[in-house]
């Protein structure tokens, strides 16, 4: 990945944060507010190093945390745990397949906010947990799934269209005429 596709996914991230915070359409519509920070967490943790991961961790967190009634850097360690333990098993992930990113979106969405309200329990703060909390993590989770491969596609469309693709050459030329049979 070059600097290019991560200063993007930086500004992707706090971009996406800001649009959660100020836009309140799905939060009516759904009764919880999505997340798109796992979805690019996945995207960061398959296709970058731990720099990369790191920087959108942070940045992102700490953003989201700045905008919402977290405690700051409440959410920067979940994050960062999730992605990091998907980078450690990227070699074994499919990365280009929709079924493996559905899945990992899913995950990645699910545990974020689990491991969040643990983060939350641990620091000595009370959030308000009851059945609608149960709604609000099966809304997250499968829209935070179904925007997975979504962000895979885009970033790879910016990755084609901005990165120079190296032209494959081979020594067959297609004005070479082959002479078959016995030449004297």
């Amino acid at each position: 990945m070059n600097w290019l596709n991560n200063i993007l996914l930086l500004l992707t991230a706090l971009l996406a944060v800001f649009a959660e915070s100020a836009f309140d359409l799905t939060r009516h519509l759904l009764g919880a507010q999505i997340d798109v920070l796992p979805a690019l967490m996945v995207y960061a943790s398959l296709t970058g190093d731990l720099v990369t991961l790191a920087v959108v961790t942070v940045g992102g967190g700490l953003c989201f945390d700045a905008l919402s009634a977290n405690p700051l850097g409440a959410s920067v360690l979940p994050l960062f745990g999730v992605g990091f333990m998907i980078q450690r098993r990227r070699a074994l992930i499919l990365r280009d397949q929709r079924a493996a990113q559905w899945v990992l979106g899913w995950l990645a969405s699910a545990s974020v906010p689990a491991l969040t309200l643990l983060v939350l329990l641990s620091a000595g703060q009370t959030p308000l947990l009851g059945w609608g909390t149960l709604w609000q993590w099966l809304v997250v989770s499968a829209t935070g799934a179904l925007l997975t491969p979504t962000v895979f596609r885009f970033f790879d469309l910016v990755r084609h269209t901005f990165n120079y693709q190296p032209a494959t050459e081979t020594s067959f030329r297609p004005d070479r005429e082959i002479r078959r049979g016995r030449q004297l």
